[in-house]
């Protein structure tokens, strides 16, 4: 399903009885197929806050990606791991024409363009590369997510927000301008 905005109102939320919460390991195994398709993506949204060090939950994975046409392939084709295959629907091009594209699989995956308006070529100049499960992983630093999330205005990005305060303070540091 194609989405023209950022972020899914409330009846668009997930249904419970069409997907599940995506777990760690599903966060791996799909990593994994997009680094052997060579996709250039980067791992925003909660499971990018995960990897910052908050203990929450999330109901899909945050995908920024290069919206070209041959990384979109690649993204597409890695995609294809899902076991619905749901990315099929899909036609070349709708990445980048819309903000978010939201792929209906047994978890569910947002294919992003950009998260407030940062694209992928400026979140990937800052993208924190963790291992897990033997997995190179690129997530957004919690410097890009503070500048995604904070003017999203967004209730359930409050707890995020505050989680990332903390992160700068415990730092000596202050969150950056938006």
């Amino acid at each position: 399903m194609a989405m023209a905005d950022d972020c899914p109102s409330p009846e668009e939320e997930l249904n419970p009885l069409e997907v599940r919460e995506p777990g760690v390991e599903d966060l791996v195994g799909l990593c994994r197929a997009l680094n052997s398709s060579g996709a250039r993506y980067l791992i925003v949204g909660g499971f990018a806050m995960r990897a910052a060090g908050i203990d929450r939950r999330t109901v899909d994975v945050d995908l920024l990606i290069e919206t070209g046409p041959e990384n979109e392939a690649r993204v597409f084709l890695a995609l294809e791991s899902l076991p619905d295959k749901a990315v099929r629907e899909l036609k070349p091009g709708e990445v980048a024409e819309y903000s978010v594209v939201r792929v209906m699989d047994e978890i569910v995956v947002d294919l992003m363009r950009s998260a407030c308006g940062i694209e992928y070529a400026e979140a990937a100049k800052d993208a924190v590369i963790r291992e897990v499960a033997g997995v190179p992983i690129p997530f957004a630093s919690p410097r890009m997510l503070w500048r995604m999330k904070k003017p999203t205005r967004r209730e359930k990005d409050a707890p995020d927000l505050l989680f990332l305060r903390y992160w700068f303070e415990a730092r000596g540091e202050l969150p950056p301008e938006c």
